[in-house]
This record gives structure tokens, C-alpha cells and sequence, in this order.
């Protein structure tokens, strides 16, 4: 047995220990030492400051915005050591979008009923199409309540559809119903002013895929209108029909006139597509994505009428480009890597949709995509917002990545709620396995005052920008996609 130690002895002994125990402990996966972290810092506010400059004007497609922005990041792949994606010599680098956008010229709406004409008063209503220009002349009309889903097409189609609105005008349940194709569609508001609100929303250009473009007539009209056409004891009655769980359509004895117009313009923007060529042909591809545009002019006749965007989605395309060069340098991997900066994601996942329409590689041959958006919010050390999970095979491996990298996993419930509002969704409904990973989502403390404060807005600025989280995730993104594009690191599920 050994003799008791002195002070010093015993002081010797705790460090030699402490020493080992250090030797010994595994160092987290997806860190680097201080030095590392801040030259990752210095490159991603680099992109940042550019993507987010005036000169770069908001970076709205179809603008001299797009060209810089395009250049830009045709450059940096390049530099980068990627080669062109698009897989298309006649189109390098470059994947088209075709858009079609479109800003309401004029509309008006009449009703007829008993032999009576009744056009509502000035602010009473609101007409809008889709095309050029939609006319319905004597449209039979049938009332749905507050109802789509359930809505039986052959009840609606060629009809005009009377719908009860709600908070948001209901696009949800307008969409659904569209799908029925009916002649158009009134939603009943409250008042005059939902009527400003609906003229404020669908006044400002809207642009959409030219492949998908369909002339869909839509109005707006008061609750006043509606007593004025039908009588007070007609529309309560239909008001209360609508509360019955055993609802069905109720044809309206009356006839509505619409004719819209719209100012419309077609154009094409574009997708930037890079590739990190794999090792091993034919063993599938990994998919980096993020979008590109922004909102540009969004405040006119204001001091500051340019939104910028270096939040969103600047610093996404920062971490993706950062991203891009680490794995080039520790390259090359056994998977294709490619690279998609998308187009129009603002006007609703365009670009990303235009890809999955015209992929530049087999979409089945994707094991796994990984969206950047909106990234430069959450300090370092946040929790890990992980959108899209359960709905892919990736969890397994992106939980157990986390986990070794000491990352705990944010609110589940709150990161689903935006599934649907980024590009991966556009890959997920294509049966693409598509994920969100970004500290920034991982609760509504986290992400709820960058969307109170500055989301879509002009004071979306560099000023605002905090890149610890976002070192964090582009570190755990470095380690996840070296094991998914490694055919030992991972294979998916037959």
C-alpha cells in the first residue's frame, strides 16, 4: 500500500491525471480551433457584404440585380474548383427559369338577380386575374361556405364559387378549389377595409412559373354586397347552412359578370448549378441548395426603399458557397456533390420547382438534399432546428451526426411549421429526401424577432447579422454531407 501523499505530491498527481483524461476525451465532430472559426467568419460576412450590396439592388429576378448576383456566383463556384452542373453544353452554369409576371390592371364585377342589376359601390370589391385577362359573363353561382376539401368538383366546376373568407383571404382553400376549375371564385370579407388589405396584398407584381400559368379569375366582395344581392334572411340562411358538419353546396339563384386585366410580361431568370464530380460514377448524388433572390424594390416612395436581404437569404448563400470550398478542398468524395442556387423562392419555391420539372440530374438518384436559408440569426451554441424531420431516412444519420457534434435538437413542433416554406419542400414532393438543418429555426425565441423585425423588410441589413450559429451549422453540415456522400458513411434505405 502506498504511503500518503504531500500537498505537492497530490497536486502532481490530480494534473498528471487531468492530462490523461484530456489525451483521452474525444473532441466534438464539427469544431475548430478559435483561429479556423474566425476565417470562416471573415469569408461568409465577405459574401454577405457583396450579395446584400446596393449594387446588387435586392437581387429581384429579372433585374440587373439577377445579372450581378448570377456572375457572382458563377465565379465563386469556379473558383471553388467546381465544373458546371446544369449537365447541358449549350447552358453552362446557367438552368433557365421561364417566369411570367403580372400586376392588376383593371376589374369590375356585376350581379344580376330577379331581372335586377347590382354593381357593388367603389371599395366594395375587388376583381384580379391570373392572365391577361378573364372574362365571365352570366356565371351561375354556387355557395361553398367555408368548405374545399370536401367540395365535390362536379358541384363547382365551370361556376362562380362563393366562399367565406377569413383571416389571410384564405389561399389555402381558394388554391384547393381552383383545382375543380371553377368559372372564379368570390371570397366574402368582412368589410371595406379587408377590401384595402386583399387590393394591397395582390396589387404589388406577382410572378409565377410560365409552364404552370393558368387564367384564374378571382374577387373579393363585402359582407354588405352579398345582403344587398341576396336580402338579409337569404344570406343568414346560408351563413348558418355553412356551420352544418353535413354541408354541401347550395346553388345561389342569382349570376355574377366579372371581367379582369392584368399588365403581364414573361421573362427568364435562372438556377445556378455546380458540381463536385464524385469518385465513384453512378453511386448517386448529394444535393446543397439555397435561393438566391430577394424582394429588391419592396419599400417605394420611403428613405430606404430596397430590401436587401443579408439575412435572407445572403448568409444562406454564404454558408452554401463556404460549404462548397471545404468539401472541395477535402474532396474528392465518392457521391456527386452538386451545388443549386435557386431563383424566385420568394414567389414560391419557383426556382427550386423548375429544377425538380427539369432536373439536371436523375431526381432518384439524389440521396439526400440539404436547404441553407435564412441562417445568420442565433448565436453560437443554439440548438439545431431540424425541418423536415421524420419525413425522410436521413434522420438516423443526422441525429446521430448531431449528437457528436454536441448539438441538441430545437422545438420539433415549431421548426414544421415551415416544411413547407422552403425549397426543400419543392424536393420533398418530388420524393427527393430533403432537409433543413439551421440553428436559426430552432424555436420561436430564436427566429420570432428577426420576424417581427426585419423579415422581408428593409432592415434586413449586414448590420443585423450573427454568424456564430451559423458557423455552427455549416461545421455539422461539413461532417453530414462527408458522410452521406461517402458510400461507407451511408446508404440509403432500397
Amino acid at each position: 500500500m502506498m504511503g500518503r501523499l504531500s500537498g505537492r505530491g497530490r497536486l502532481f498527481l490530480i494534473c498528471c491525471v487531468s492530462l490523461c483524461i484530456a489525451g483521452c476525451a474525444r473532441a466534438p465532430i464539427a469544431s475548430v480551433p478559435t483561429a479556423e472559426r474566425e476565417l470562416i467568419a471573415a469569408n461568409l460576412m465577405r459574401d454577405i457584404e457583396v450579395l446584400a450590396s446596393p449594387e446588387f439592388g435586392g437581387r429581384k429576378p429579372g433585374t440587373d440585380g439577377e445579372v450581378r448576383t448570377v456572375e457572382f456566383l458563377i465565379d465563386e463556384m469556379q473558383a471553388a474548383g467546381l465544373v458546371s452542373g446544369t449537365n447541358d453544353p449549350g447552358s453552362a452554369w446557367r438552368a433557365p427559369v421561364e417566369l411570367v409576371a403580372s400586376i392588376p390592371d383593371a376589374g369590375t364585377i356585376e350581379f344580376e338577380r330577379n331581372g335586377r342589376d347590382i354593381v357593388p359601390e367603389q371599395g366594395q370589391a375587388a376583381v384580379l386575374t391570373s392572365g391577361r385577362r378573364g372574362l365571365i359573363e352570366d356565371g351561375e353561382m354556387v355557395f361553398v361556405g367555408s368548405e374545399a376539401d370536401s367540395i365535390v368538383a362536379e358541384d363547382v366546376t365551370g361556376k362562380v364559387v362563393v366562399m367565406l373568407g377569413e383571416p389571410g383571404v384564405s389561399p389555402r382553400r381558394r388554391a384547393t378549389l381552383f383545382e375543380s376549375s371553377p368559372a372564379a371564385i368570390i371570397t366574402v370579407v368582412d368589410d371595406t377595409s379587408s377590401i384595402e388589405a386583399v387590393s394591397r396584398a395582390y396589387g404589388r407584381e406577382r410572378i409565377g412559373l410560365a409552364s404552370e400559368e393558368q387564367n384564374q379569375v378571382s374577387a373579393f366582395v363585402t359582407n354588405q354586397v352579398m345582403l344587398g344581392l341576396l336580402g338579409e334572411d337569404r344570406w343568414q340562411s346560408l351563413l348558418g347552412a355553412a356551420q352544418d358538419e353535413n354541408f354541401v353546396p347550395i346553388p345561389i339563384s342569382a349570376t355574377a359578370s366579372l371581367d379582369a386585366r392584368s399588365q403581364r410580361r414573361e421573362f427568364t431568370s435562372y438556377n445556378v448549378i455546380g458540381l463536385l464530380p464524385g469518385a465513384v460514377r453512378g453511386s448517386g448524388a448529394v444535393m446543397l441548395l439555397g435561393h438566391w433572390d430577394h424582394l429588391g424594390d419592396c419599400a417605394p416612395d420611403t428613405p430606404e426603399p430596397i430590401c436587401t436581404g443579408a439575412v435572407d437569404n445572403a448568409s444562406g448563400i454564404a454558408v452554401m458557397l463556404e460549404l462548397t470550398r471545404r468539401l472541395a478542398a477535402s474532396g474528392p468524395h465518392d457521391r456527386d456533390i452538386y451545388v443549386l442556387a435557386t431563383s424566385a423562392e420568394e414567389s414560391g419555391l419557383l426556382g427550386a420547382k423548375a429544377f425538380i420539372a427539369q432536373p439536371s440530374v436523375a431526381l432518384e438518384d439524389i440521396v439526400a438534399a440539404f436547404n441553407f436559408d435564412t441562417v445568420a440569426i442565433a448565436p453560437a451554441g443554439t440548438a439545431l432546428g431540424f425541418v423536415g424531420e421524420g419525413r425522410t431516412a436521413l434522420d438516423e444519420t443526422i441525429k446521430q451526426t448531431a449528437a457528436e457534434a454536441r448539438r441538441e435538437l430545437g422545438n420539433k413542433e415549431f421548426a414544421e411549421q415551415f416544411v413547407r416554406r422552403q425549397d426543400g419542400w419543392a424536393f420533398l414532393e418530388a420524393g427527393v429526401p430533403a432537409v433543413f438543418l439551421s440553428s436559426a429555426f430552432a424555436s420561436e425565441i430564436v427566429l420570432g424577432p428577426y420576424l417581427a423585425d426585419r423579415y422581408h423588410r428593409p432592415g434586413d441589413k449586414v448590420e443585423g447579422i450573427e454568424l456564430g450559429g451559423a458557423i455552427d451549422d455549416l461545421l455539422l453540415h461539413e461532417e453530414l454531407v462527408r458522410r452521406v456522400a461517402s458510400l461507407a458513411g451511408y446508404q440509403p434505405a432500397p
